[in-house]
């Protein structure tokens, strides 16, 4: 008899199993596919982690990948709005059922293990791959590489996107330190994608002590700005692909898009693609909450930058937007975020700050928020308060036709106003 009967009773039992909301290790995870799984995987594998980017390269080859006829599952985390956009099976979100029976499976598997709410899901994730097995399968890495539960399985790709200073706490204070921890993902004898030109010279040194065969942007890989709009991607074989420009907004995707190539091509063998396949896929790539635009009288901008390298991203962005009106930022980050570090790039483009919090209980108190921004922001913030909505009808009222709204600083955050978005839109006449 199945422990629960819907999705959300599962989930909530989840959050309390384990004593931590984060238990890095290999050993609970293991020892549960043990039991469940295959020792191998019927599928090749893609794994990519990163400080940032990652989201967004496993939504571009997700696409390379459909755009040329295969099936794909991916797993990604956060969610946004549902659990379910969590796994993806031929770009579909898996159903309630499907999660529920894997749930299951993973419940009666584990015996007295507890287990965490992200080692749930992971588990969940490639037990309903092996059920019915897709011709590849992309797996985002969820915090850090080595000791994360991802990581549990040789993947035949390993990708790290970027290296940035967020997750200290758990990750080392360094980006040296933080830069083994995410090589910990590559496997001896196997393609080990590095998408930063200036990544941590730890990263690349990791890469060939561990055997890899590295593909760092810049050295194996590169791209340029071709004629007309589009762009060149090239490897040390020769090759050079002509691509139009990635419809995922910033210069930075050129990186993301240049490493998620390099993982297919390093696949070619197992999983040919065409050019127009890859083309296809950079121009069809989504991702829910990267810049993303809700035009209007009043426009709304989403964007889930919640440390320095994405807010530097969001700040490019922002300066090829060109709003016509003022810009006031609702901002909401969780506790073991540098706010000012968030701040401080967007200032130029920013006129009006409205601090808040989600209801996280990770959340940085609004009052603490506002105290670690004092020394940071020009002047007093626009209206400070620890409900989100209020903030976000403070700046609402205070924004007239040509204005816009930005939301950012974490997932939570973004979460909340697409929810808002999506379900109040009409009402307030399109905005």
């Amino acid at each position: 008899m199945s422990r629960f009967d819907n999705l959300d009773a599962w989930l909530s039992w989840q959050m309390q199993l384990h004593p931590k909301a984060i238990a890095l290790g290999l050993e609970r995870v293991g020892a549960v596919w043990a039991r469940l799984g295959p020792a191998s995987l019927p599928f090749p594998l893609i794994t990519v982690g990163g400080t940032n980017g990652k989201g967004s390269c496993v939504a571009m080859a997700e696409a390379m990948c459909r755009a040329a006829g295969y099936r794909t599952g991916v797993y990604s985390s956060p969610h946004l709005l549902r659990y379910n956009e969590r796994v993806r099976v031929d770009g579909e979100d898996v159903s309630d059922a499907l999660l529920c029976a894997s749930f299951e499976r993973i419940d009666r598997a584990r015996g007295e293990a507890a287990l965490t709410y992200f080692e749930f899901g992971t588990l969940a994730a490639l037990d309903i791959f092996v059920q019915s097995p897709p011709d590849v399968v992309i797996l985002e890495v969820g915090l850090g590489g080595r000791l994360d539960a991802v990581n549990l399985w040789d993947a035949d790709v390993s990708v790290v996107t970027s290296i940035g200073l967020d997750h200290t706490a758990w990750l080392g204070e360094s980006l040296d330190e933080i830069a083994s921890e995410k090589a910990g993902i590559f496997r001896p004898g196997r393609p080990a994608v590095i998408g930063q030109r200036d990544a941590p010279a730890r990263l690349r040194d990791e890469a060939e002590r561990r055997g890899t065969l590295p593909m760092q942007l810049g050295r194996e890989i590169d791209w340029t700005m071709g004629g007309g709009g589009g762009w060149i991607w090239s490897a040390p074989s020769g090759e050079r692909l002509a691509l139009p420009e990635p419809a995922m907004r910033g210069p930075f995707q050129y990186d993301n898009a240049s490493a998620a190539i390099a993982a297919l091509r390093a696949l070619h063998d197992r999983l040919p693609l065409s050019v127009n396949a890859i083309r296809a896929g950079l121009q069809r790539a989504r991702l829910p909450g990267r810049f993303q635009v809700f035009p209007g009288a009043l426009t709304y901008i989403l964007d889930v930058a919640h440390n320095g390298e994405a807010a530097q991203a969001l700040a490019a962005n922002l300066r090829a937007f060109g709003s016509r009106g003022r810009l006031r930022a609702v901002l909401a980050v969780l506790g073991d975020k540098s706010p000012a570090s968030i701040v401080e790039p967007l200032l130029p483009f920013v006129t009006d700050w409205y601090l808040t919090q989600s209801r996280d209980p990770r959340a940085m108190p609004v009052e603490v928020l506002n105290e670690r921004l004092a020394a940071v922001l020009p002047g007093p913030a626009a209206a400070t308060s620890s409900d989100l909505d209020v903030a976000l009808d403070a700046a609402e009222s205070a924004s007239g036709p040509g204005d816009a709204v930005l939301v950012v600083g974490s997932f939570t955050s973004v979460s909340a106003a697409l929810r808002r978005l999506d379900t109040g839109r009409a009402e307030r006449g399109g905005v």
